[in-house]
Order: structure tokens, then sequence, then C-alpha cells
């Protein structure tokens, strides 16, 4: 079995599509009013100068998240 793909593990300029928010209580519920629900695409744009947090590319407006978040996101990249 493969490991599951999250947001953290994709680099800048990649592309995806969100699959399943695995992150409950206030993370969860902060991730939502984000915007991601499965089937939402968005693209990466770029780390900041420590890596830490990035910044991507949702719906028409630009998401700042760090890693740690970002790995509660099952993605699939496009």
């Amino acid at each position: 079995m493969s490991r599951k793909i999250t947001l953290e593990d994709l680099s800048p300029g990649t592309s995806g599509k969100v699959l399943a928010l695995n992150a409950t209580g206030d993370l969860g519920q902060r991730l939502l009013d984000l915007g991601f629900y499965p089937g939402v695409e968005f693209r990466v744009i770029r780390n900041a100068p420590l890596n830490d947090p990035f910044e991507l590319e949702m719906m028409g407006y630009l998401i700042s998240l760090r890693h740690k978040e970002a790995g509660f996101v099952e993605v699939q990249p496009l």
C-alpha cells in the first residue's frame, strides 16, 4: 500500500486537487473555513525563506499555511 500524499509533500509550482481533510476540532474547522474541500484545485506558489509557512493559490485567493497544518490535507497532484 502506498503512502498518502499530503499538501506538505508538494513543491512550489505543483498543482493539485484536495482529496480529503484528516483534521478534526478547531484545526479541521479552520481548514474547512479556508476552503479545503474535496475536489478543490490549488497551486503551490512558494515557500518562505525558512521553508515555513508556504503560500498557495486556491479559488482565486492566496493562502499561507504551515507545513504541519498542511499534513492534514490529503491531495492528488495534477
